[in-house]
Parts: C-alpha cells; structure tokens; sequence
C-alpha cells in the first residue's frame, strides 16, 4: 500500500523566545515492510537542522533556532510504501537488546488493578504470541473507541483507572501489563491511515516473542499494525518516542496546534 502522510505541527508563543532547541522524531526507516520512497521536514523560520539516530535505532532531527520566536510551523511530508507483514517487525535497526525493554519507567509501572486485569490473557498456559494477541483483544474490549489524542503524560497505572484513555494511554497500558509478566515490550509512535485521511499521530506496542522477534500490537483496535500503519519511533515508554520534545529559552507560555492525514494512493507491489 502506498501511503501519503502530511503532518503539520504548529507551535505559538504568549511572549517571544530567545532560543528553541527541539529533538524531531518525524522520520520513518526502512524495513523489509516499510518503504520511505521520499520525506522531507519544512520549518517556516530560519533554524539549524542536523540529521541523527539515537539509541534506539530511532531516526533523529535536531532542530535549533534563535529568537526572538513569536511562533514556529514544522511540515512533515512523504510517501511510503507498506506491506503486509502480520505485525511481525523485519529489518528494523536494533542496537540494543531486548532486555532492556524489561525496564519499568514511571509511566509504564503496573498497578496491582492493572496486573490482576492482564493475569488471565498473560499469565495463562498457552504460546506466548496468543497470550499477547489475548491481552490486546482484552484492552481493545474494556476501552473501545478511545482517540489519538495528544500525550497528556499520565502514567499507564493511572490511564487504566480511567475511563476514556488515548490510545497512547492504552499502549502503555500493554507495555505495563506485558513487562509485569517479564514479557520485554515498548512503545511506538506512527501514522495509521483512516477513514476520511484526517488523523492525528497514533501509538501502539511491540513484544518480544521467541523465534519472531518484535511484534506489533495496537490495543486501541485489538489487531496487529498492518499495512495501514507507518512506524516511525520506540521507546520504553510514550515520552521516550515523541514525535516532538525539547527545550524553549523564554517566558510565557504555548499552544500547539497539529493538522494531519494519512491518505492511501494505492496498492504497490
């Protein structure tokens, strides 16, 4: 499937700012499954970029830009090319071990609620990839229809006593549950494509199983990632994959304003 994804993100200021520093994880990789044919970011003011990849095999922009800065707009724009691929991970950049994905962060702790929730799907007989895909049907059942709103930054323990999470919130929320099991699992942050090509960034998770390697589970629809979804970044946990963090040197405060659609131009072998 052939994806067209335009991203802009907009950021105005009360008060003018001296300087902005900003770590821009917009830039999907290749793998077996995914295919950037052309990307390029546009920002509306005078900054420095500088392409990288950080720890995680994520691709990096850092952004850097002098005030005085009363606003400034970021376009993503691109194509890529998807394939079905049953949520399995294949050819993506891992230099680190899976082990590490273990590693609670405070927004990926398990609460006693939250872990007696995932002991039927994941502490169960069974192969560990169908114990997965039963924790994801079980979110998906107890939160439908959640949306892709902004990271608010709640921790996963306190998202699974609410009663309308994100789906940010729920993919924690089975990064929580899976590395309460001693399952290795992470965040991700990405594209899906939609009806109606109005969206907003989407979040999802990836476990580890044996002899597969990472998997794709998105709890928000209870299904693998397929060929509708562009991944972009991970991290242990949402704010370790932001699509935008950083620093500003300023006083007064921001809004954000973020218009996105992921349209389908059509089916490419």
């Amino acid at each position: 499937m052939r994806l067209a994804i335009e991203h802009h993100t907009r950021y105005l200021f009360s008060e003018p700012q001296s300087r902005l520093v900003q770590m821009l994880r917009l830039t999907p990789s290749d793998t077996v499954d995914q295919t950037v044919l052309s990307w390029r970011i546009d920002v509306d003011c005078d900054v420095r970029l500088r392409d990288a990849v950080d720890g995680f095999g994520n691709k990096v922009t850092m952004l850097y830009a002098e005030g005085p800065i009363d606003g400034i707009a970021i376009t993503v724009a691109g194509q890529v090319l998807t394939t079905e691929s049953n949520g399995v991970v294949r050819g993506s950049h891992e230099p680190l071990p899976e082990g590490l994905f273990l590693r609670t962060t405070p927004r990926t702790e398990a609460s006693d609620a939250l872990a007696a929730f995932a002991r039927p799907a994941l502490g169960g007989d069974g192969a560990m990839l169908d114990r997965l895909h039963r924790w994801n049907r079980a979110l998906a059942k107890r939160f439908p229809g959640v949306s892709d709103l902004p990271d608010s930054g709640v921790p996963a323990a306190q998202a699974f006593a609410a009663s309308r999470p994100s789906s940010r919130d729920v993919a924690q929320i089975f990064v929580a549950g899976a590395r309460a099991f001693d399952v290795p699992a992470r965040y991700v942050s990405g594209y899906r494509q939609s009806e109606g090509g109005s969206c907003a960034p989407h979040g999802w998770a990836e476990a580890w199983v044996a002899d597969l390697g990472w998997v794709g589970f998105d709890p928000s629809t209870g299904i693998s990632p397929d060929e509708q979804y562009v991944r972009v970044a991970v991290g242990v946990d949402a704010s370790g994959a932001a699509p935008i963090a950083g620093s500003r040197l300023g006083q007064g405060g921001e809004e954000m304003e973020v218009d996105l659609h992921v349209d389908r131009l059509g089916s490419d072998a």
